[in-house]
């Protein structure tokens, strides 16, 4: 049975724009605003990934371009205090960096995004060395493969190697993304297991399993 999941590097964008330590606070603005993006890395060297610059890395130093903040202030958000009188890409950005290797599954993409709580994660090689981005956005790309594609690998995948030899053809219906499956197989107890796989099959939105027992 050969399920392989998407990988990082079947989605990310490779063609990517950054900036090195040494670039000014306008310089960030100008490529974010001309490239619409809301991040950058950071790189030395030969390209290695030494942090990143976000949006939220330069908002301090409007939100506090006017403004006295009170000694409680200051020492609940000295970071961000910090960030607003600084003038680099080396001054402002996040690090050490939070990446992801070409080589990762997107599930293992998403879960660091969401317990870092960023949007985008550079893609480094072993040696740190930038190879793309990934967003949330090419996370969800393959939500947009067409649903004939994701009938033929449940078929190929799930369904055939779990039941060679079904009482009557299993049927396999996939309409904007929800798998159903229906017929009667031999082994009842790989039903479950049937689900979870096709579940796990990338692009799939949910499974509606109908399958029974042949002697059921």
């Amino acid at each position: 049975m050969r399920i392989s999941p998407h990988r990082v590097s079947d989605v990310m964008t490779r063609a990517v724009v950054a900036v090195d330590r040494k670039a000014l606070f306008k310089d960030i603005v100008e490529r974010m605003d001309e490239w619409k993006v809301s991040a950058l890395p950071v790189l030395e060297g030969d390209g290695r990934v030494i942090g990143v610059v976000s949006e939220a890395d330069l908002l301090p130093k409007e939100e506090f371009r006017d403004s006295d903040p009170d000694r409680f202030t200051q020492l609940r958000r000295l970071t961000d205090l910090a960030k607003a009188g600084a003038v680099t890409a080396e001054e402002l950005m996040s690090a050490p960096v939070v990446s992801v290797h070409a080589d990762a599954t997107l599930a293992e993409a998403a879960r660091i995004m969401a317990l870092r709580h960023v949007k985008r994660l550079p893609v480094v090689n072993a040696e740190g060395l930038l190879e793309g981005v990934v967003s949330r956005g090419d996370l969800l790309k393959v939500f947009l493969r067409p649903d004939n594609d994701l009938a033929d690998e449940i078929r190929r995948d799930v369904v055939d190697p779990l039941f060679p030899a079904p009482a009557e053809p299993v049927h396999i219906v996939v309409a904007e993304g929800v798998a159903t499956l229906t017929g009667r197989v031999p082994d009842a107890t790989r039903i479950p297991l049937a689900v979870r796989l096709v579940r796990g099959v990338e692009g799939v939105v949910g499974v509606d399993c109908r399958l029974t027992a042949a002697d059921g």
